[in-house]
Formats: structure tokens, C-alpha cells, sequence
């Protein structure tokens, strides 16, 4: 696992993601801090280290990126973590659009091309 607080390259996610199946990255967001976790097998390893780094539960996002992709299409809004009725996200998906449109930005923020 890799916390990323400044930036990753595409490169290293496409590498990550040869390890996986259908090639993805999984990883875990923090909205408020501006972080994410990449490179585990399961979201919520990345989140139990967040919650380690002082994270708070609702602002942790898991999302699997498909670096082969293109931009507009190449984060999936798909994990386990997200489903929590408590905070209104009663899915794996992220419900929420404008929750949505925070993690694209910080994805493409840390993500260097």
C-alpha cells in the first residue's frame, strides 16, 4: 500500500494495476485531507490505514481506477466501504454527484500524466 499526498504517476498506477485482475488500482480516498491509498487488494485495508492516519469515516471513499482508460471514464465508484446507510450512501457506488465530482477532482489532482 501507498498513501499518495502529492502525486503519482500513471506509469506506477499501470503497473500497479498488472497485478490485478482486469487491471485496476484499488484505492481509498480522504476528501478532507486530500489523500489516497492505492495499491492493496481489498479498499478496506487502505481504509484501516486512513483510520490509523486519523481519517474520518465519512470523508473515505473507495474507488477502483482503470489507468488504461481515459480520464472521463477510468475511476469506478465501486466498494464495499461505501455502503453506509448511517451516512446516507446506501450503495457500493457513491450516490451522491457533487461526492462524485470531489473524487475526481482529487484523483486527478494526485494523478501526473
Amino acid at each position: 500500500m501507498q498513501l499518495i499526498a502529492d502525486k503519482i504517476s500513471l506509469e506506477e498506477l499501470k503497473k500497479m494495476s498488472e497485478k490485478m485482475h482486469k487491471n485496476i488500482v484499488k484505492a481509498v480516498v480522504d476528501l478532507e485531507k486530500g489523500v489516497m491509498v492505492v495499491d492493496a487488494d481489498m479498499h478496506v485495508d487502505e481504509e484501516v490505514l486512513l483510520l490509523e492516519e486519523e481519517s474520518r469515516q465519512e470523508d473515505l471513499w473507495g474507488i477502483n481506477i482503470h489507468p488504461y482508460n481515459s480520464r472521463d471514464e477510468w475511476i469506478e465508484f465501486d466498494s464495499m466501504i461505501n455502503l453506509r446507510p448511517s451516512f446516507g450512501n446506501r450503495t457500493r457506488g457513491v450516490d451522491d454527484p457533487v461526492i462524485q465530482e470531489k473524487i475526481k477532482k482529487l484523483v486527478n489532482k494526485l494523478v501526473a500524466t
